[in-house]
């Protein structure tokens, strides 16, 4: 298996299990207390897991950077959970960006952004 194939599956496998926490005990997982905690208690760890993120980039690692990397994926995937937005659809967006250029997908954007 190559390693984008092995990336695939672990991605798959990480979004199913998030998905799968909502049904856990709040005592036993992490993902269901963000979970509990809506949309705004994910965005916000989202946030601080991407400013760790900057931080490792320009202080620390390799090891350190990739270790916080996952943090940020992870996070990301539990916030798209509690929005109820699919990360195929996430995937999507991408597919869909392909063989455009970055500042013309960026200039055709809502609010130029």
């Amino acid at each position: 298996m190559s390693n984008n194939q092995n990336a695939d599956v672990a991605l798959a496998m990480l979004v199913d299990t998030i998905a799968a926490r909502r049904r856990e005990s709040a005592d036993k997982s992490y993902t269901r207390q963000l979970l509990d905690g809506g949309p705004a208690k994910c965005a916000k760890k989202l946030g601080e897991e991407a400013i760790e993120v900057v931080l490792a980039a320009v202080n620390e690692d390799d090891e350190a950077m990739k270790n916080e990397a996952a943090d940020l994926v992870y996070h990301l995937l539990v916030l798209l959970e509690a929005r109820d937005i699919k990360f195929a659809d996430v995937l999507d967006v991408l597919g869909g960006r392909m063989g455009v250029s970055g500042l013309e997908e960026k200039a055709t954007r809502h609010g130029n952004s």
